[in-house]
């Protein structure tokens, strides 16, 4: 399937998905089986599944061609280029494609000069009114190409205001800009821009991010530390009649090879092949051409040759614009397609899935637990009213005092499941203080230090290792106070399990290794801005701020995931105990109306044998509809079909 094909079954497929759970917590909640806990995770899943985003992220020097790739692959059904591709016209700042229902389709454009102030990226997105907004027609091409191209936009300043603003380096002379006769020089007129639009696929998660080339990146930490490591996948274009430059080596090995988490998670163009197309040579020929410097750029960027992919993306739009199948296959766009569609979307929807399932066997497991001791409870009171059979009235007030006895000793044993509360919150706590902001500061803090001293930061590198080290040894304490509370947890559920006929569960192992992974893919990440070809560029001010607040953003963001996924572990446990809690009480309070209304009439013994028979039965279907809808391929009702992938109204 193309990657626009495979797209849209993998939007259907979470719609379906979704449904699903709002079906389950609907039926859950109106058979009084929707504990908070059980709430929460549903309502968590559901979220995901709907805001779910890819962010395929786009790589290239300058003259790549990456923006025409982009057009081919995914707006070819304008008709016509949308993001600027033509000669002198490229993307000079970091581009998102994307969609937000909450905001018009409009283009924002961040100025260059917000690198002169402290405000991090992140921070800079919650200041719309320092934004550029230009509105877009998306049933308009014409205006939608004309707007975009405002990404293009240049400024000619003075070295000075080049070297302040992060694009010229007296120490790198050949990476800077070419001084024009004038003495000045030609740097992005915007620092960042976002463009929010109602395209099918951008609807339906999809972001796309178009980066420029080397000089930019390396002068914008956020965008190599946050944002790409952030990508499910990241093509890096590259020309196929030059193959593997210096300057594209120096991008591959400074910006993308340290933050892969996984090598299969990049992809290489290797793009112009037309330019191999020559009428003097052989298809043959022109084939081993394009052979050779698919093996030969994968042995340099240290991949497998399939890993690099030989299209011509100017071929391929005009083929698709056109509807010319047989330049289509000759451009060979279609093998790039599939491999996102492969790589990128199957792998998401695995994850998605394992979620999915993980978490309807959990609640399977959970309510089928909560219906069994319905079961147990309903049968308990029927052997009881059928010992009350032929019995006088004397008999039957004494069995009512029998029960109200058991329910005040069930009540005044409060004050031990009160106990237990307590022991669990306490150790909770210390658990949230191991993963809280003011844990953070501290194991981070000599790390700041070292960032913010003026010059040359010697030492800094030791110093960064030491804070990490840190950090890996705090959430190995997090995990280890987190096996404590499920130990507690365990060893209280078993007891009042045995001494009041609870059917508590302990809840599965809260896992926080995933947490630690992304702790050291944050660490490889930066190590490159830290090593003797960056010491100058870190020795600015400006620059060593921007990349302190991007490592220490994306610190936060992780460390506030880890205690979310410490409260939802939390909630699981804590609700079924209050869940069974009241399911007893109620018991305790049927079990008493039950004899009231046999005492009331001759005929109600038989009348409630009857009713809860009828329950019992109807117990049984809530457990095989329960089963049917934990299903991880339940059936839902199937949505009406959208046409996709053509222009739709604002």
């Amino acid at each position: 399937m193309s990657f626009n094909a495979e797209f849209d079954e993998h939007g259907r497929w979470r719609r379906e998905r979704a449904r699903q759970l709002q079906v389950l917590a609907e039926w859950l909640g109106g058979h009084d089986l929707l504990d908070a806990g059980a709430r929460e995770r549903l309502a968590q899943l559901q979220e995901r599944l709907g805001s779910d985003k890819v962010m395929v992220a786009f790589v290239a020097e300058f003259s790549r061609g990456k923006s025409e790739l982009i057009n081919a692959v995914f707006f070819a059904g304008y008709g016509r280029r949308i993001m600027p591709a033509s000669a002198g016209r490229t993307t000079m700042c970091p581009t998102e494609l994307g969609y937000d229902p909450e905001v018009p389709p409009c283009l924002r454009l961040l100025p260059i000069e917000t690198r002169l102030q402290t405000q991090s990226l992140l921070e800079w997105r919650s200041a719309p009114q320092q934004w550029e907004r230009i509105d877009l027609d998306v049933n308009d091409p014409a205006q939608l190409a004309e707007a975009i191209e405002k990404v293009a936009e240049v400024r000619r300043v003075t070295v000075d205001e080049a070297r302040a603003l992060g694009f010229w380096h007296d120490e790198q002379p050949n990476d800077n800009p070419l001084r024009g006769s004038d003495g000045l020089v030609e740097i992005p007129r915007w620092r960042h821009a976002l463009i929010n639009m109602a395209h099918p696929l951008l609807k339906q998660g999809l972001v796309i991010l178009d980066t420029p080339g080397l000089n930019a990146i390396g002068a914008e930490p956020e965008l190599t530390v946050s944002l790409l490591p952030q990508a499910h996948a990241v093509v890096f274009i590259l020309a196929a009649d030059a193959g593997v430059s210096k300057s594209d080596l120096a991008m591959w090995r400074e910006h993308l090879a340290p933050s892969a988490q996984r090598s299969d998670s990049r992809l290489v163009v290797l793009n112009k092949i037309d330019t191999l197309w020559d009428e003097l040579s052989t298809p043959e020929h022109i084939e081993a051409q394009i052979r050779r410097q698919r093996e030969h750029s994968a042995e340099v960027l240290g991949l497998q040759p399939q890993q690099v992919i030989a299209v011509s993306a100017q071929k391929g739009l005009l083929a698709k614009v056109r509807q010319d199948q047989a330049l289509l296959a000759e451009s060979r766009l279609a093998d790039l397609e599939r491999a996102l569609a492969d790589d990128v979307l199957s792998r998401r929807r695995d994850i998605l899935r394992a979620n999915v399932r993980s978490t309807l066997e959990q609640l399977q497991r959970e309510v089928g637990q909560q219906l069994h001791a319905r079961t147990r409870e309903l049968v308990e009171q029927m052997q009881e009213l059928e010992a009350l059979r032929g019995k006088n009235a004397s008999v039957i007030r004494q069995m009512r005092l029998r029960i109200e006895q058991e329910q005040q000793e069930f009540d005044a044993g409060g004050a031990r499941i009160q106990a237990v509360r307590s022991v669990h919150l306490k150790q909770l706590k210390e658990l949230f203080a191991q993963l809280g902001s003011s844990r953070l500061k501290a194991d981070i803090a000599d790390l700041a230090q070292a960032l913010k001293q003026p010059g040359i930061k010697l030492g800094v590198k030791k110093v960064y290792a030491e804070a990490f080290g840190r950090l890996r040894l705090s959430f190995a304490e997090a995990q280890r106070m987190a096996a404590e509370v499920q130990e507690m947890l365990a060893g209280a559920f078993r007891s009042l399990n045995a001494e009041y006929g609870f059917v508590l569960q302990v809840p599965e192992r809260l896992d926080l290794s995933p947490y630690a992974e992304e702790l050291a893919l944050i660490e490889r990440n930066h190590l490159q801005y830290l090593g003797l070809t960056n010491v100058f560029r870190l020795a600015q001010p400006e620059f060593a701020d921007r990349l302190a607040k991007a490592v220490f953003s994306r610190l936060r963001k992780l460390y506030d995931d880890a205690s979310n996924a410490v409260e939802l572990w939390n909630k699981t446990a804590a609700s079924q105990l209050d869940g069974q809690l009241r399911e007893r009480r109620k018991n305790f309070a049927r079990r008493i109306e039950a004899v009231h209304r046999i005492q009331e009439a001759a005929g109600g013994l038989d009348e409630r044998l009857s009713e809860l028979q009828e329950r019992l039965v109807e117990i049984e279907a809530e457990q095989a509809e329960l089963v049917r809808l934990t299903s991880p391929d339940a059936e839902t009702v199937p949505e009406t079909p959208i046409a996709l992938h053509r222009p739709e109204p604002a």
